[in-house]
């Protein structure tokens, strides 16, 4: 057992030169790691400001992000063995970090300052103790990764940008953990004062195993200098190349975690009314966050796995956009430590640089062209803007912010897709996407069995945003018509705005029609101000989105006097939040738990299953409600694999609703295959429950286009509910509403 002042000699056989030598070149690799990270922060403060406060309340946002980081949650995500790795390498090198730190302050600043020493006796065992255990998972952290990335070589984990930088971090990673006990068990080995140091038990073991293999003390004592100022290199190497390449991330990572925004995605950054204002015209365009994304992305493959675009074959890869704008920035940065050659980047396809004007003198290209830019247009046509690559990325990138300002910049020169283009203009002439007369929008209403309010000229509880596929479209009327039914049931009073209704612009903003968004939004805000209500209700969680998050958030006054805009607004909308903005199923939730629908809750039998919709899943976090709503009919849920945040995107978000592409598998059809051979209840499964016009129609053609037909049945919400109510005679069934039987069905059906 060891004495009560158990200690040991930091430079066992290492000479005062070799001593001064060390400290010397620590002093260098800390002043090159300073320079660097300097460096790269100087860069981001270069960017220009963006439109979210980010560092405000920064004590509480480092703390929030600091648990984040600490508990590793992003990688746990859906990845048990990716979170354990993680979390072994990280929690393993801090352990050792912390251990080094409390090495130096003892011998460099408290034992000059005291002549003493407080690592000796129990501390030191404690500390021995911990570096042995937490360099052990450590070392089993980075054997994981290896075997994932060589081994079982996880697709994710290999793209273009996969380079010998990668294999450099993680083998020097494990040369230092491997290294650092191989020093200690040499010097166990060589001093025989350590022989019964067992609270070092990785180095215990490891110094059997040499004694067994014939080393002896005097042999040790001769190779420890070769072992010590191997390992002592390599170290001090790493913490000089930190801001140089991929371990940089270890920084930056936690910096783009503490300045995220928790609404990123679900409300994009404003426009300012500026003429001389451009979106993505040149790097410096880029705001500093988005350049802190660029520098936090680990090219670990979360994001492109998570992305319903690439698995449907469209040329989209999220990893890719963000790591090609880092790659071409570094081509052309000023300098010549952070930055590369100036053409050491070709275009997106593999071309050979072009300036902007096409002369190709300078080496710059355009940062998004239809071909020969950084990011091919393609790309950007094919996002689905459903933030599945925001969730699943552990260290808080915000693609969609980035990928919208290059949908601006698209929109700024024309370039875009001719069937949005058709959509936007529109939109913009007759103020819905179906390019059908305003007045024709409540039509809908004229088979309904009761009158529905006009809510500009009479006080209601529910200003109901019908949106323009419960409007317009055949199939999505029929939703509305059941929702109208649901709402009368109930004896709520609610009216519409019919031919002052116009489209929300939720995903028009998302393609890049940012004034064409302003337009819509700016019409809206000043008809709600006309009319008397207290909730605002939307079918469509698109509408719902953007009225709750975005509307608030635009400058009106900044546009107010654009003789462009129809409106003349000076006030924000509802900034305070004192008018809510729900989705149907949230209020109709509501009215089952009071029991104003009279339901008992076993009216149906049909096995069902629920697709989440993007924007009111994973845009609003609201999961709840509508399986409230379906277990209130008495239906069997059964959850497909990929459910909640996790759940598949239809593929009409972000203008897929109205492009076609060329794809390997519909979305649509994809979801429609999990849902009959994935789910627990395979093909038992009847109906297919959604709570998205969107999702209706993009599954409605799935259904046909992927031969789903003879199946299961799509169906919403409201006509799962409206079906409940007729079963339970609560509701008397109307012979002229959905009388093709897809929706709104008697109990003799």
């Amino acid at each position: 057992m060891l004495p009560l002042q158990a200690t040991r000699e930091t430079f066992w056989t290492i000479s005062p030169t070799g001593k001064a030598v060390f400290y010397v070149l620590a002093a260098a690799a800390i002043a090159v790691l300073l320079y660097g990270v300097y460096a790269r922060f100087a860069r981001y403060a270069a960017g220009r400001s963006d439109p979210i406060d980010r560092l405000s309340s920064l004590p509480e946002r480092t703390l929030a992000a600091t648990r984040i980081v600490a508990s590793n949650e992003g990688q746990f995500d859906c990845d048990l063995y990716a979170g354990l790795m993680h979390t072994f390498v990280m929690w393993g090198f801090l352990v050792l970090l912390m251990a080094t730190t409390i090495l130096f302050v003892d011998m460099d600043v408290y034992g000059p300052i005291t002549g003493d020493s407080f690592w000796v006796g129990g501390f030191y065992l404690v500390y021995q103790f911990a570096v042995d255990a937490f360099g052990l998972l450590f070392v089993v952290g980075i054997s994981m990764a290896l075997w994932r990335r060589y081994a079982t070589r996880s697709d994710r984990l290999w793209g273009k940008h996969t380079s010998l930088e990668d294999d450099a971090f993680v083998w020097s990673l494990l040369l230092l953990g491997v290294g650092g006990f191989i020093a200690e068990a040499v010097a166990i080995v060589g001093q025989p004062a350590r022989a019964g140091e067992s609270v070092s038990f990785v180095g215990m073991a490891m110094a059997t195993g040499l004694l067994e293999l014939g080393l002896t003390p005097a042999g040790a004592a001769a190779i420890y200098p070769l072992v010590w100022w191997h390992h002592a290199l390599l170290a001090l190497a790493f913490v000089a190349w930190i801001p140089y390449a991929k371990p940089f991330h270890m920084l930056s990572s936690f910096a783009n975690v503490v300045v995220r925004d928790e609404d990123a995605g679900a409300r994009l950054p404003n426009v300012p009314a500026d003429l001389d204002h451009t979106n993505a015209e040149s790097l410096e365009d880029f705001t500093w966050k988005e350049l802190l994304d660029q520098d936090a992305c680990t090219k670990c493959g979360r994001c492109s796995s998570a992305c319903p675009a690439k698995a449907s074959g469209r040329n989209l890869d999220p990893r890719d956009v963000i790591l090609d704008l880092k790659a071409y920035r570094e081509s052309r940065e000023d300098d010549p430590v952070i930055g590369r050659p100036a053409n050491a980047v070709p275009g997106a396809n593999g071309d050979a640089p072009a300036s902007a004007d096409g002369d190709g003198d300078d080496g710059t290209v355009p940062i998004v062209a239809e071909e020969g830019g950084v990011i091919d247009a393609e790309s950007m046509e094919s996002c689905m803007a459903c933030l599945a690559c925001m969730d699943a990325c552990p260290v808080e990138i915000d693609h969609l912010s980035t990928f919208t300002r290059l949908n601006r910049q698209l929109v700024d020169e024309g370039a875009v897709d001719p069937n949005l283009q058709g959509v936007l203009e529109d939109a913009m002439r007759t103020g819905n996407t179906f390019g059908e007369p305003a007045d024709a929008r409540g039509e809908w209403t004229e088979d309904l069995p009761f009158d529905v309010a006009d809510a500009r000229e009479r006080e209601v509880e529910f200003l109901w945003y019908v949106g323009d596929y419960p409007s317009y479209d055949d199939r999505n009327r029929k939703v509305a018509r059941a929702l109208a039914r649901l709402f009368e049931a109930a004896d709520v009073e609610f009216g519409i705005l019919f031919d002052d209704e116009r489209y929300d612009g939720n995903d028009v903003r998302r393609l890049g029609e940012e004034f064409l968004y302003l337009e819509l939004a700016g019409h809206h805000v000043e008809t709600f101000a006309d009319c008397e209500f207290e909730t605002i209700v939307c079918t469509d969680p698109h509408s719902y989105n953007t009225m709750k998050n975005e509307y608030p958030e635009l400058d009106f006054a900044e546009f107010a006097d654009d003789p462009m805009m129809p409106f003349d607004r000076e006030e924000p909308w509802n900034a305070d939040g004192e008018i809510d903005v729900k989705h149907w199923t949230q209020v109709v939730e509501e009215l089952v738990a009071d029991d104003r629908l009279g339901l008992s809750g076993d009216e149906l039998d049909y096995t069902v299953t629920y697709h989440d919709p993007c924007h009111l899943g994973r845009y609003n976090d609201e999961y709840e409600a509508p399986r409230e709503l379906i277990r209130a009919t008495g239906a069997d849920l059964h959850e497909m694999p990929r459910s909640r945040a996790d759940s598949f995107c239809c593929g009409g978000g972000g203008g897929g609703l109205w492009t076609e592409h060329d794809e390997e598998t519909k979305p649509s059809e994809e979801r429609l295959r999990e849902a009959t051979e994935d789910t627990d209840a395979g093909a038992a499964v009847e109906k297919f429950v959604v709570a998205c016009p969107m999702c209706t129609t993009m599954f409605e053609d799935g259904r046909k286009t992927g031969g789903f037909e003879d199946d299961l049945e799509i169906v919403d919400v409201a006509e799962l509910l409206l079906e409940a109510l007729e079963v339970s005679d609560t509701l008397d069934p109307v012979a002229a509403d959905d009388a093709d039987g897809t929706a709104g069905a008697t109990a003799a059906d």
